[in-house]
C-alpha cells in the first residue's frame, strides 16, 4: 500500500481505511467476512466525486448553462472516465480480489475499477478531510476540463466531413427540420443524415449552430 500512497500522493493515518477502499466484495467473502469490502465507501466515493467536480466545473465553465454543465458532470463521473483514471494510477494491481474474480480479468475489470476508484476517495475524504480528497480527484478532472475546453469550440462539421471522408461514397446532409418562432428570436432545428439515416440532431438560433449541434451530436454518439 506504500506503493499506492506514493502513486495518488497521500499518505494515509489510517492505513485500514485504505485496504477497505482496495478490498472488494469478492476478497472479503472468500475470508467469510474478516474483512469490510469497499461496498460503502464507494457509496461515499460517489458523492464526494460528485460535488468536487460540480463545484469546480461550475466555477470553471462560467458559459456553460445548467444542460450542459449536467452533461459534462455525467461524462466525468461515469464508469468509463473513472475506470480511466483508475489505470493511470494502476490501481488494479492494488485490488484484493477472489482468486476466482483475478483468474477471470477483474484487475481490469472497468466496473470494478471504477467502484474502487471512487471507494479511494471517500478513503481520503475520511482520513483527511474535503481538501485532500479534492486534490486528489481534481488531479485527473482539471486535464479532461481543459482537454475538453480547447475542443469546445472546434469546427464540429469539419471534423464530421473529414471522419465521413474517409469511406468513399458516404454521403453527408443537413436537413432544416423546423424553423419557429418572430423573426428577432427564431429557433431552428437541424437533423445530419448518413445517406438515408439521422446520426444527429441540433437546435440553435440560426441554421449555422443548429448544424454544428446536430454534427456535435454525430460525433459524440460515433465516439468523437
Amino acid at each position: 500500500m506504500n506503493e499506492l500512497q506514493r502513486i495518488i500522493d497521500y499518505k494515509f493515518n489510517n492505513e485500514s481505511l485504505l485496504k477497505e477502499a482496495l478490498t472488494h466484495s469478492s476478497y472479503a467473502n472468500e475470508h467469510h467476512k474478516k474483512f469490510n469490502c469497499n461496498e460503502r465507501l464507494e457509496f461515499l466515493g460517489d458523492a464526494v466525486l460528485s460535488i468536487v467536480v460540480s463545484d469546480y466545473i461550475f466555477a470553471n465553465c462560467p458559459k456553460l448553462p445548467e444542460g450542459e454543465l449536467t452533461k459534462l458532470r455525467a461524462s466525468l463521473v461515469c464508469e468509463k472516465s473513472l475506470h480511466k483514471f483508475a489505470k493511470e494510477i494502476e490501481l488494479g494491481k492494488f485490488l484484493l480480489l477472489s482468486h476466482g474474480e483475478i483468474r477471470s480479468g477483474g484487475k481490469n475489470r472497468p466496473s470494478i475499477l471504477a467502484d474502487a476508484f471512487e471507494a479511494v476517495i471517500a478513503a481520503i475524504y475520511l482520513d483527511g478531510g474535503i481538501d485532500p480528497a479534492r486534490k486528489h480527484i481534481l488531479r485527473f478532472v482539471v486535464p479532461e476540463v481543459e482537454h475538453r475546453s480547447s475542443t469546445s469550440f472546434k469546427d464540429f462539421k469539419t471534423t464530421l466531413q473529414e471522419i465521413i471522408q474517409k469511406n468513399p461514397g458516404e454521403k453527408l446532409e443537413y436537413i432544416l427540420v423546423s424553423s419557429t418562432g418572430p423573426d428577432h428570436d427564431k429557433h431552428f432545428k437541424v437533423e445530419v443524415h448518413l445517406n438515408s439515416n439521422v446520426i444527429g440532431r441540433g437546435g440553435g438560433r440560426s441554421k449555422k449552430e443548429a448544424e454544428q449541434q446536430a454534427a456535435r451530436e454525430a460525433l459524440e454518439l460515433m465516439g468523437y
